[in-house]
């Protein structure tokens, strides 16, 4: 019984695989008329064809991650240099420094030549009365006789004046003995008073002063006189007591 199975079974394997032939053979057949051809063996490989054109450039792909600093190179040659710049603004002043060491001693230096010896302008003068010109005649020049001091001469005494040879600032003074009567003097320049000085006499010996600064131009002319009438001429001397006139230069101008 098996062995009958067997053979049905080789046989319908065998139909099988001869229909399957069958089947293909057809098909290559159409294939070949479909061609137009006949199927032969492989040709000898053609020659490579021309470069294609060059396809457009893609996109840009995305920013990388910053890569790590490299070793820094060798320093390079100095460049030209630039412009001058602007001045800057002035820093704030610094602190005062240290004090220092007193240095050495310098040289002696050449002796300078010998200058000129200053000229000093001088003007001075100083007279007293005398019995002879004690109680003066009143509105005149009193004469003062008695000379103290007068090297330059500008003072005269036969009239009383002083003239003014140096213009300049001069300083006159005088100082009186009253006695017997009263007293009233005024310093006069060029005719014009001055300065008025009054003592009144009170039965002994009085004494009175007076004194003034005044500008001088040369040939200007000073003087003492009796001011108020023969009742206040009781300027007095003898040989204990003086009335005296000076006057003296301070400084040239």
């Amino acid at each position: 019984m098996f062995g009958g199975i067997g053979i049905m079974l080789h046989f319908r394997f065998g139909v099988t695989l001869l229909l399957l032939l069958l089947v293909v053979r057809c098909v290559a057949e159409e294939e070949t008329q479909t061609k137009g051809c006949v199927c032969g063996y492989p040709g000898i490989p053609g020659d490579p064809g021309h470069n294609g054109s060059p396809g457009r450039d893609g996109r840009d792909g995305l920013r990388g991650d910053k890569g790590d600093q490299g070793i820094q190179g060798p320093l390079g040659p100095p460049g030209r240099p630039g412009n001058k710049g602007e001045i800057g603004v002035p820093g704030h002043k610094g602190n005062i420094g240290y004090r220092g060491e007193r240095g050495s001693r310098g040289d002696k230096g050449d002796r300078g030549e010998k200058g000129e010896t200053p000229v000093i302008d001088k003007s001075a003068f100083s007279a007293g009365l005398t019995a002879q010109t004690k109680l003066p005649a009143v509105n005149a020049p009193i004469r003062f006789d008695k000379i103290i001091y007068n090297v330059q001469n500008h003072y005269d005494p036969l009239t009383g004046r002083f003239t003014c040879s140096i213009a300049g600032a001069y300083y006159f003074t005088y100082h009186i003995t009253v006695f017997s009567r009263n007293v009233k003097v005024a310093l006069v320049k060029n005719g014009a008073k001055i300065i008025h000085t009054m003592d009144n006499y009170q039965s002994s010996e009085d004494q009175a002063a007076g004194g003034a600064v005044l500008h001088l131009e040369v040939g200007d002319r000073v003087w003492l006189q009796v001011a108020g009438g023969e009742l206040f001429n009781g300027l007095f001397a003898d040989e204990d007591d003086d009335t005296t006139f000076s006057g003296f230069l301070i400084f040239a101008a």
